[in-house]
């Protein structure tokens, strides 16, 4: 015991700076640098000009207001998704947050953060505000990939609602896409709105696609319509999921009639 003293007595004042110099870093670590921050903040704030001061204090409050707007906008695309999930005619529907985009897939498609764990199949349907958005092509435990109805592969049967004139649509790389109707005189115009028809054997018919911006007569051998897609493709951040079995299997289908998605 005397000898133990005796060490304590010698070494106390190195032990301590030691358990200090541990104690420190590891607060560090646990704050990520941020007790750091505030003790610099705290030591130069009287050195600082009242200038100084309020550039940090705006800054501050400027990051503040940022976050509030962000929540918002969040909160506000949730409302709109959900909303949206009530007000649907599809089956029971899952919602998930698009996590994934390739920049030169932008338009093809995207990723989202749910998948067979939370009962997404392939061939499920993904819509969003305004109508939809494409089919799930891929799933992994906990993620999704969904073939987008802009990419140029996308070819989804498709008719008018006013008049019921036929076609398909094929994606164009972008928020529009090109309709091919199935008579030499569909009865169109602009502003009609289009919907999925019965044609489509990948989706649930009735699911809003866009409406007519322009129309090409003098294609062949059928007009052509330009299609202002409904769903805001190009910063799509949510979607919801709707369980689908495709009608049949698209390699069983003539290769003369394409009325559908090739992914």
């Amino acid at each position: 015991m005397f000898t133990l003293r005796r060490w304590w007595d010698k070494n106390a004042l190195k032990a301590g700076l030691i358990f200090l110099a541990i104690g420190t870093a590891w607060g560090i670590r646990q704050t990520n640098g941020g007790l750091i921050d505030e003790a610099y903040q705290v030591i130069t704030r009287p050195f600082q000009s009242p200038s100084t001061q309020k550039q940090i204090e705006n800054a501050y409050v400027l990051e503040l207001q940022q976050r509030v707007i962000e929540l918002e906008n969040q909160n506000q695309k949730l409302r709109e998704l959900v909303d949206y999930e009530e007000g649907s005619s599809l089956d029971t529907t899952t919602l998930a947050a698009v996590i994934g985009r390739s920049a030169d897939l932008w338009w093809q498609q995207v990723t989202v953060n749910k998948g067979s764990r939370d009962g997404v199949n392939v061939g499920d349907v993904a819509t969003g505000p305004g109508g939809l958005v494409g089919r799930i092509v891929n799933v992994t435990p906990n993620t999704a990939r969904i073939l987008l109805l802009s990419d140029p592969t996308s070819q989804i049967g498709a008719k008018v609602s006013r008049s019921r004139s036929t076609g398909y649509i094929r994606g164009e790389t972008g928020s529009q896409a090109t309709m091919q109707f199935f008579e030499k005189i569909p009865d169109v115009r602009p502003g009609d709105v289009l919907v999925t028809s019965s044609f489509s054997r990948l989706f649930p018919q009735d699911i809003p696609i866009g409406r007519v911006a322009s129309i090409d007569r003098g294609t062949s051998p059928a007009p052509e319509a330009v299609i202002q897609l409904s769903v805001p493709i190009s910063n799509l951040e949510w979607v919801a999921i709707h369980p689908y079995e495709p009608k049949l299997d698209v390699d069983a289908a003539p290769a003369q009639i394409v009325t559908d998605d090739n992914p």
